[in-house]
């Protein structure tokens, strides 16, 4: 069952890992979905976010869920401490059923270092009554994405996804009242999955 709460809060995070850049690709036509980029400064500044943005929104239209591969590339700096074995563990679910799980390692990241990364996902195969239902029930479908280095949890992400093709068409996002209502819950303190990941240090 996708978390109600949040499993760690944004003091966890004592990597000062900030993330700068999110792009989803199609990975059979190349096609660009969605890229959210992030105003950082040219120089990586060791410091904690105040408002690390855990909470989001997607808009996509219901051809996403015939989508077989997307790549997913996310730019993040480091602070002063070292990263070793980043993993990220992802869940997705349509109400309580989970769709998939999926699992990648990052691995090592230098101190103040800028680095990039793309996630490949193998999309599940879901049956037509799965989809109709996802498209006509916005936001019943949910993901959490857990952040791990040397196996302690360093952060807590959530995100709901509509494939109803409403909000400003295939990739955009809704923070503001949700965002705010997410961290108002935010007192909570692995079926694995396959996936690719390629790590670049700038």
């Amino acid at each position: 069952v996708c978390c109600t709460g949040y499993l760690c809060t944004p003091e966890d995070n004592i990597y000062n890992i900030i993330f700068s850049l999110f792009k989803i690709r199609d990975m059979a036509s190349g096609a660009v979905l969605l890229e959210i980029r992030k105003h950082c400064p040219t120089e990586i500044q060791d410091v904690r976010e105040l408002d690390p943005g855990r909470f989001i929104r997607y808009y996509f239209t219901p051809d996403f869920l015939r989508l077989r591969e997307i790549g997913a590339t996310v730019e993040f700096t480091v602070g002063s401490r070292a990263v070793n074995r980043f993993r990220l563990i992802e869940r997705h679910y349509f109400r309580d059923q989970l769709l998939k799980s999926f699992d990648f390692e990052i691995g090592f990241c230098i101190p103040n270092s800028r680095n990039t990364c793309e996630h490949i996902y193998t999309l599940p195969e879901l049956d037509p009554c799965t989809v109709e239902e996802m498209i006509a029930h916005p936001f019943e479908t949910r993901s959490d994405s857990f952040y791990f280095i040397n196996n302690r949890l360093v952060m807590h992400h959530k995100a709901e996804y509509s494939f109803s093709g409403g909000g400003g068409g295939q990739g955009s996002l809704e923070r503001g009242k949700e965002e705010r209502r997410e961290r108002e819950k935010d007192k909570g303190r692995e079926e694995r999955g396959g996936g690719i990941s390629s790590l670049y240090t700038l």
